[in-house]
């Protein structure tokens, strides 16, 4: 058994993270205001232990500083600039603390796939020590999937949560020989493939062995229309408006549901 989550056909990538600045505050609500009901997101730990939504080991690309997060406090994080960069009018925006970004979106009523990003260097364990009890006293098991790469931390989830209780995702990039095995490890909701390295003979295995297939990330609405037939849940896009165009105007390409 698993939490009664009903899966949206869009998941809008690190927010709406072609209309803001990814893994912000400000892409929540883009998403949000596009009408987008879920967001992926990722989580790590600074220095000093603050679990913050990003995505890099370091804050170069996104941010007008420097530095590596694991040697990064809180007061150093905010005083970045993490907007200015995607454009002039998201200057000022502020990394966001978990706290934060769990308070928004239960604000909004949205749902999550919380990615556990384990950079090299990081302690999974440490990771999911400081953030499942705030994630799971946040949210209700209906609007979350924790996902990683990092089976450790998958894992060290699992000891937190019953599968009734919580949805883990196995994330891969290219599906490895023994995924079957990865998912019974940690019994695992979803599994999380990267669409286009995905064979269709892969994906109808997935769902008939009763996984949720979520496939990121899609930014071509066009070029994913064929696999909407092999039975994906979900879609994880930068471009969640423009799928929602497409799929509005070609009734062929919407998923069977």
């Amino acid at each position: 058994m698993h939490p009664a989550i009903a899966l949206p056909t869009l998941i809008a990538h690190r927010g709406y993270s072609a209309a803001a600045p990814e893994n912000t505050l400000a892409a929540v609500r883009a998403a949000h205001q596009a009408g987008v009901d879920w967001v992926e997101l990722d989580v790590q730990l600074l220095g000093d232990g603050t679990p913050v939504i990003w995505h890099d080991a370091d804050v170069a690309r996104c941010s007008n500083g420097r530095g590596r997060l694991r040697r990064m406090s809180w007061p150093q994080a905010q005083a970045l600039d993490v907007g200015h960069w995607f454009g002039k009018a998201f200057a000022g925006e502020k990394m966001a603390s978990l706290e934060a970004m769990l308070a928004l979106l239960n604000e909004l009523g949205m749902g999550v796939n919380l990615e556990l990003k384990v950079n090299r260097g990081h302690d999974p364990i440490a990771l999911v020590d400081r953030v499942l009890p705030s994630v799971l006293d946040a949210l209700p098991a209906e609007r979350l999937v924790l996902s990683s790469f990092d089976q450790t931390a998958l894992r060290h989830s699992r000891t937190f949560a019953p599968a009734d209780k919580l949805a883990l995702g196995v994330l891969v990039n290219r599906l490895p020989k023994e995924w079957r095995t990865l998912c019974a490890d940690v019994d695992a909701f979803s599994l999380h493939a990267h669409w286009s390295r995905l064979k269709r003979a892969q994906a109808e295995a997935i769902t008939q062995a009763g996984y949720a297939l979520l496939c990121y990330t899609p930014n071509d609405p066009h070029a994913f229309h064929p696999l909407w037939d092999w039975g994906p849940a979900s879609a994880i896009t930068d471009e969640p408006e423009a799928f929602q165009r497409y799929l509005s105007a070609s009734v062929s390409a919407a998923p069977g549901r």
